[in-house]
């Protein structure tokens, strides 16, 4: 592979660069300090490969590897993430002692999995790279250290592995419907082999049993029952990962095997129309009676993933563009949660509501960091939450879906009524005892970054969205 040949395929060879020399470093004992620089290195090479690539279109290995501008922007975001993940990981001290720089190798081999799955277009390169993506995380989980009496990260594990496991059997079942109807596994040829077939049963069942394995990833319902455990029980960093940078390739793959049907279908709409609401409603509902600030946010996870479906209702570019968009914005939003919880526990332990109290006198910089993610995560104007929300009603509301589009603006309403619980926690409350925060620099930075993205691009808007609604042309011809 010459230099200009290899420069399409570039964030993605020093995400493989950067985990070989992890692998070396974790040889040796006690390295937690140069896996650490190691990775944080990487993440900053890959941001900048990823800018420099954004103009490259290629396709690789044999036609099962697409790089254009939708899959270089995506990884750009995927990469910029990692940077940003690596700031909730300033110290790791809730994982094991001994096998912390294999937790940095895991988190890049996690990231390098996620950035090959958008370029893949080809179901057997989808299944590799979605694995790639999730194998780490599963490892990861149970990583966490041990307590007196705390067994439930080995609990969550097996949770995460079973319910993958049975998302990952239903998505190869419906891959089997497409490979037999079109008699190829490149999601270009099947798209339009299957054209006189779009309206048929056969191809929407191989569609909808195909997207199981997504929605797993997503956390819609019924695929959800694994997140608020795995949440609770991962370390607070391992679980800001699961929350966010996966969801991003996992809305990816959804547009392009969602593009298959014709925009003119009316039975997949109202599949995916039945598992939004129900994961609003059911994700809302159970989140008013949390305490356990992880699990509220794992069930607020189930209610994101379910306004993510609503963009994909509308079977069309706006709709799938709003859905991305979306996405990179739950994925801003819930970083800077998470941020916040890694910063303010004490010993890695799981924050409750109550932990909260008085965190603006505790620490300024992350009570402002807390209020932007939250209001931002309730579609309050005018943080990016509030354009997302916005953008995805349109499209929907566009084709004719009112009855869901009325839905959601319900479930918006009810949702804010426990971020607003977690806001007056941190702002209103007395602090009482609870210890003043010391917040290091990189967090620091983390957070002015997260609330900067967060407010611009809730501003602003029409950067991102047309550029996400222009590299769509080379999605799928189905895409109108």
């Amino acid at each position: 592979m010459t230099a200009a040949s290899a420069l399409p395929f570039l964030p993605e060879l020093v995400l493989v660069c950067g985990a070989l020399a992890l692998f070396v470093v974790a040889l040796g004992d006690d390295r937690e300090g140069a896996a650490r620089l190691t990775a944080g290195i990487t993440a900053g090479v890959a941001v900048a490969a990823a800018v420099l690539c954004l103009g490259q279109n290629d396709v690789l290995f044999s036609g099962v590897y697409r790089v254009d501008l939708f899959s270089q922007l995506l990884k750009l975001v995927l990469c910029a993430g990692l940077a940003l993940t690596l700031a909730l990981h300033r110290r790791v001290d809730d994982i094991r002692q001994g096998i912390r720089a294999e937790y940095y190798l895991l988190l890049l081999v996690c990231v390098l999995g996620l950035c090959l799955l958008v370029s893949c277009i080809d179901l057997v390169a989808v299944v590799v790279a979605l694995e790639l993506s999730a194998f780490p995380l599963y490892i990861m989980v149970p990583m966490r250290r041990e307590r007196a009496g705390q067994i439930v990260q080995m609990e969550s594990a097996i949770k995460y592995i079973m319910f993958g496991i049975a998302a990952n059997g239903i998505m190869f079942f419906g891959m089997s419907y497409l490979f037999g109807l079109a008699g190829s596994t490149s999601i270009p040829v099947i798209a339009a082999r299957l054209q006189p077939l779009m309206d048929s049963p056969l191809v929407i069942a191989g569609v909808v049993l195909t997207c199981c394995g997504l929605f797993y990833k997503l956390a819609v319902f019924p695929f959800h029952f694994w997140t608020p455990d795995v949440y609770q029980g991962a370390a607070n960093e391992t679980a800001g990962l699961i929350a966010s940078l996966p969801k991003l390739g996992a809305t990816a793959v959804l547009v392009r095997i969602v593009a298959l049907v014709s925009p003119a279908s009316q039975l997949l709409p109202l599949l995916l129309s039945v598992l939004a609401v129900v994961s609003m409603l059911y994700g809302n509902l159970i989140a008013l009676r949390q305490t356990d600030l992880k699990r509220l946010l794992g069930f607020s996870g189930i209610a994101h993933a379910g306004y993510t479906l609503v963009g994909l209702v509308a079977l069309d570019r706006a709709g799938y563009a709003a859905a991305l968009y979306y996405t990179i914005g739950y994925l801003l939003m819930i970083l800077a949660c998470f941020v916040v919880i890694a910063a303010a526990s004490n010993d890695g332990i799981n924050l409750r509501l109550t932990d909260l109290a008085g965190l603006h006198r505790r620490s300024p910089i992350l009570a402002a960091t807390l209020v932007v993610g939250m209001f931002a995560l309730a579609g309050i104007p005018p943080f990016l939450g509030f354009m997302g929300k916005f953008s995805l009603l349109s499209a929907a509301l566009a084709k004719g879906h009112l009855a869901l589009v009325v839905i959601a603006v319900i479930n918006a309403a009810l949702a804010i009524y426990y971020y607003l619980g977690v806001v007056r926690e941190a702002c209103f409350r007395d602090p009482g005892d609870l210890p003043p925060i010391r917040v290091s620099w990189a967090t620091r930075g983390a957070c002015v970054v997260l609330m900067s993205s967060i407010v611009i691009l809730g501003v602003v808007p029409a950067s991102l969205f047309e550029m996400l609604a222009t590299s769509l042309g080379s999605v799928g011809a189905a895409l109108p």
